[in-house]
């Protein structure tokens, strides 16, 4: 099975020809330049791929798209606030490396226990929230001066000492 990595949301439409703004989170100003498929997330872990057919920067975190088959505003319209994803080979090619969403992928260690993989990045405004699968739930992670001990880029593994009890609210879910 492929990987996929969440970058953003499409936000908004443009204009009557059915251009999206997509809202992205890869840690810089970019058009997508190269990039041929976006995935939009239809149900969860359900990736329906389009075509992009041309992109344009809009600001420091938007980005223009037209996509193959969408050439209306009310079609642009139903695609509004699903998340888009891209294969892990592109995602590498496009997000800055000391971009938060860069860690998506990432193994959690907190005191020695391997915890499991960041599925999800969000930004907050004095931390990070890293989404991972703990013993079959979702947990939210702290990621700020406190919690993190370290980060190897290298072995892709984020080192954390996280509050005592943090865990345990997810194992009694």
């Amino acid at each position: 099975m492929k990987n996929y990595f969440k970058i953003g949301r499409l936000a908004g439409t443009f204009g009557i020809e059915g251009l999206l703004v997509l809202e992205q989170n890869l840690g810089k100003k970019t058009s997508l330049k190269g990039l041929k498929t976006i995935f939009v997330e239809q149900n969860q872990n359900s990736f329906f791929p389009y075509f992009i057919e041309s992109s344009k920067i809009k600001n420091e975190k938007e980005v223009f798209l037209k996509l193959e088959g969408i050439s209306s505003k009310e079609q642009a319209r139903s695609l509004l606030k699903n998340d888009v994803w891209l294969e892990e080979i592109d995602f590498k090619k496009l997000a800055a490396p000391a971009a938060p969403i860069s860690l998506l992928g990432f193994t959690v260690i907190n005191e020695k226990e391997k915890l499991g993989e960041v599925i999800e990045v969000i930004e907050q405004p004095h931390q990070l929230l890293c989404k991972i699968d703990f013993e079959g739930q979702e947990a939210l992670l702290p990621v700020h001066e406190q919690t993190l001990e370290r980060i190897d880029k290298n072995k892709r593994i984020i080192y954390l000492k996280l509050p005592e009890g943090l865990l345990d609210i997810y194992k009694d879910l």
